[in-house]
């Protein structure tokens, strides 16, 4: 469970915005789109194989 802990005099939008990096952070938003959606095995594979060719060009830069 991510928490944030808010501040006495911060504002609102500040924390709320901490509380969203974290969450990205954590990929908690990136699970949440996997689990609500069903993907096919053929899809799963695509998307990891461009994931994974993405990761190749970073590392040859």
């Amino acid at each position: 469970m991510t928490k944030v802990r808010v501040k006495t005099d911060e504002p609102f939008e500040k924390a709320l915005r901490r509380f969203k990096k974290k969450c990205n952070k954590e990929g908690l938003m990136q699970r949440l789109k996997e689990v609500k959606h069903y993907e096919k095995p053929s899809e799963q594979r695509r998307r990891r194989l461009a994931k994974a060719v993405a990761r190749a060009v970073l590392e040859d830069m």
